[in-house]
Formats: structure tokens, C-alpha cells, sequence
């Protein structure tokens, strides 16, 4: 197995920081899933909790190359904390150019070099070395993407910062929050006590295209799709995405699941939060 890649543009490292960033905040240990096309940060599955999904195509590296453990199975599975990776990353701002290398010093490692400018004509170095395990070709399917049925609602989520703003302050009124949505652009939060009510209405948020070819399938556009999920769990996913993504959407599992959706540039993060 091999595995080496480079990342030489400003853009892309700090793109690459914000990815490993949010990913360390969402989840303590994560499977780096190596394809030839993109790298995949899988979760660990816990029955009833939240799961992250990320995605980074390969578009983002100067250099990518990388051997799985076989031909007919061209892909390498590495557990690591997640934590550990984005302290690695977290200086490489200013960087010339970061590396990732599957390395044996002992014991697997992901190998991560920041390579900084100094003077002109020189430059200096820093590297990681993050402790990894190699996962079995019979534990992978542990790790594949999640499977979503088709939601019963699809729209586009409002300024992050105010879903935030809003998600905290209800989070200080009660555990759960009530998630609802239509295919008239709309969408609302509330929480409800025995003492007060508290909703927050958003509209002409717009609706992904796939979700206005079900409209003519759907007796009222104006009816709202409802899930009710875990305050604490909503918020961490606020508290921890760092991008500032080019599209976010909210998909909604008539009182199933709550699917939020961040895209920017050659990144995608997916969450999944589970009804309570």
C-alpha cells in the first residue's frame, strides 16, 4: 500500500485546515477512506448519534498518488484520531505546500510535513507523525457512505451564522428543537417547555431542483415536513463547521432524520442527525 499527496495552493491548504478543523469537532476518532479519485473521512458508527460524512476530491492536490491493497480493491482504510490531524494541519496557513504520506516508523503512520518559506532559496519543515490503523479489508463495509432514503423535504438553509445564533438560544430553553420545512421555501425552528414556546420563522429560502420536481407529487406545497432532533447534537454541528460553504441544504425524514448538507469548491461535509 502507498499512499502521498501534496497540496501547494494557499487556497486549497487553508480549505484542507477548515475540513480537518470541523471534522475534529464533530467526531473524536474518524476513518481516513484513501480512493484514487478523493480522500473520504468516514465516521464511527454509534446506533442513535449523529455521523459525519466528508469528502475531498482529488482536484485539491498538486500531486496524489496512492496503491490500495490490491488491484480489484484499490483503497486503504486508516484509523486515526481526528484530533490529531487537524493540530497537524492547524499552522499550515502560511505553508509552501503540505504533505500526507502513509509512512512505517514502528507502527503506521500518517505522515504529515508543513513546509514553511524562511529566506529566500530556503525553507524549513515541520512534520507529524499521527499514529494510524490499517483497517481490514473485512471491516470496509463498516465505513461506507450512509444510506438516505428519499427525503420528504429538501430545502436550502439560511446565513449559518443566524441558524446558529438561533440553535444557541434555544438550546438554553429546552433539549430538543423541532426542525420543519416545505417545498415553498420555507422553514422554521422552534422549542417548546411547559413555561414557553419559542419558534423562528425563515422563508423564500428556496428549494434544490431535485426537490421541486416532487411538488406535482405533493398534494400542498405549503405542507410542512417535521423532525424533531437532539438540541446538543444540532448545535455541535454549528459550533463545528468551519467552511463557509457555497451551498447548504437541509433534507428532511418525516420524523426519521434531520440531513445537512455543506458543499464548497471540491469539499463536501455531510451530517446526519437521527429523530429523539
Amino acid at each position: 500500500m502507498k499512499f502521498r499527496s501534496r497540496i501547494t495552493s494557499t487556497r486549497f491548504i487553508e480549505l484542507f485546515i477548515q475540513v480537518s478543523s470541523t471534522i475534529a469537532k464533530l467526531t473524536k476518532v474518524c476513518v481516513l477512506r484513501v480512493c484514487p479519485d478523493r480522500l473520504y473521512f468516514c465516521p464511527m458508527r454509534l446506533h442513535g448519534e449523529a455521523q459525519l460524512w466528508g469528502e475531498v476530491r482529488r482536484s485539491i492536490f498538486q500531486h496524489f498518488c496512492m496503491e490500495g491493497v490490491s488491484q480489484e480493491f484499490n483503497e486503504i482504510y486508516l484509523e486515526l484520531m481526528s484530533e490529531h490531524l487537524a493540530r497537524a494541519v492547524k499552522n499550515a496557513g502560511n505553508a509552501s505546500s503540505l504533505k500526507l504520506q502513509l509512512t512505517n516508523k514502528l507502527r503506521p503512520c500518517l505522515t504529515v510535513v508543513v513546509e514553511l518559506a524562511s529566506c529566500p532559496g530556503h525553507s524549513r519543515a515541520m512534520v507529524h507523525d499521527l499514529p494510524v490503523k490499517v483497517l481490514p479489508r473485512r471491516w470496509w463495509k463498516e465505513y461506507i457512505e450512509p444510506q438516505v432514503r428519499g427525503s420528504d423535504v429538501s430545502v436550502y438553509l439560511p446565513a449559518m451564522k443566524t441558524m446558529k445564533t438561533m440553535v444557541e438560544r434555544m438550546a438554553n430553553m429546552g433539549s430538543h428543537v423541532l426542525v420543519e420545512a416545505n417545498l415553498n421555501g420555507k422553514m422554521n425552528l422552534s422549542v417548546e417547555t411547559d413555561e414557553v414556546t419559542i419558534k423562528s420563522y425563515f422563508k423564500n429560502l428556496g428549494n434544490p431542483p431535485n426537490a421541486v420536481l416532487c411538488m406535482s407529487h405533493c398534494k400542498d406545497s405549503e405542507n410542512m415536513v417535521q423532525v424533531r432532533v437532539d438540541n446538543r447534537k444540532l448545535l455541535q454541528f454549528f459550533d463545528g463547521q468551519q467552511i463557509n460553504p457555497t451551498m447548504a441544504v437541509c433534507n428532511i425524514l418525516r420524523d426519521t432524520l434531520l440531513h445537512l448538507i455543506l458543499v464548497h469548491e471540491d469539499i463536501s461535509l455531510q451530517y446526519f442527525i437521527p429523530a429523539s
